[in-house]
């Protein structure tokens, strides 16, 4: 095979190497998410040039969750650590943190995101102790269930990403506004399908709804929970069913 053969040869293995090869390998960031609705907004603002890994998914209580090995492994490697904040992660993240060592993921620098520290927060108390139950002392962390304040935190997101990887900011600031203005199209379109909702009257189990609450209008008559994180027991149902009751729910 002479020489010419040999290099088409190499070109047309290049190319189905380059066909069959995820985006991800060309990836020139790699994201920790904690949870699952902060990978996916990853994605969508960093496209092609970042790698992203949830260490969540969407059916796990991310109060509850434990550090593995895995996300150690993960987390050395990370470029971003995106995370909710407001202490909902405490219970594992600090840990990770410390152990991967990396300034650049620390509290306090470009690769370290919280996302609550870009919104307004409900619900931060005056004091915390054991009476009160899981009360996060810093607010509800719950906050992606408005999806305004997933705006404000995208356009953070821009810019750390556009910090960390400087050459591909026009990249980062275009998505964001593709994002900015299709998110705002499905927010008016949310808004107009539940203004049904608007003043209703609702029983929650958890107080994790509050932002889903406001955004919609909605009027939280009840918790289930006495306190957080604490089940309800008979007399405390009888009395949110009696309460139920008297306005006709």
């Amino acid at each position: 095979m002479n020489i010419h053969k040999r290099f088409l040869l190499f070109l047309i293995k290049l190319l189905l190497l380059l066909v069959i090869l995820p985006s991800s390998a060309f990836a020139q960031l790699n994201i920790f998410a904690c949870a699952p609705e902060w990978g996916a907004l990853a994605k969508e603002i960093g496209g092609t040039q970042v790698s992203v890994y949830a260490a969540s998914n969407a059916a796990q209580d991310i109060h509850h969750l434990r550090a593995r090995p895995s996300f150690l492994a993960k987390m050395r490697k990370a470029d971003l650590v995106f995370c909710t904040g407001a202490s909902l992660e405490s219970g594992w993240l600090p840990v990770l943190l410390q152990k991967a060592g990396d300034p650049k993921v620390q509290p306090g620098n470009v690769g370290h995101l919280m996302a609550s520290d870009y919104v307004m927060r409900l619900e931060i108390p005056e004091a915390v102790d054991r009476s009160m139950g899981d009360v996060h002392s810093e607010g509800n962390p719950h906050i992606h269930l408005n999806p305004h304040n997933l705006i404000l935190i995208a356009d953070e997101l821009s810019k750390r990403l556009a910090k960390l990887l400087p050459q591909q900011a026009k990249l980062f600031n275009k998505n964001f506004e593709d994002f900015h203005t299709h998110w705002l199209s499905n927010i008016d379109r949310w808004e107009q399908q539940t203004l049904s909702l608007n003043n209703k009257n609702v029983v929650v189990y958890h107080s994790n709804w509050i932002y889903l609450l406001e955004w919609l209008k909605l009027n939280r008559i009840a918790t289930l929970e006495p306190v957080p994180g604490i089940p309800p027991r008979i007399s405390h149902l009888e009395t949110v069913l009696n309460s139920v009751q008297d306005l006709n729910i």
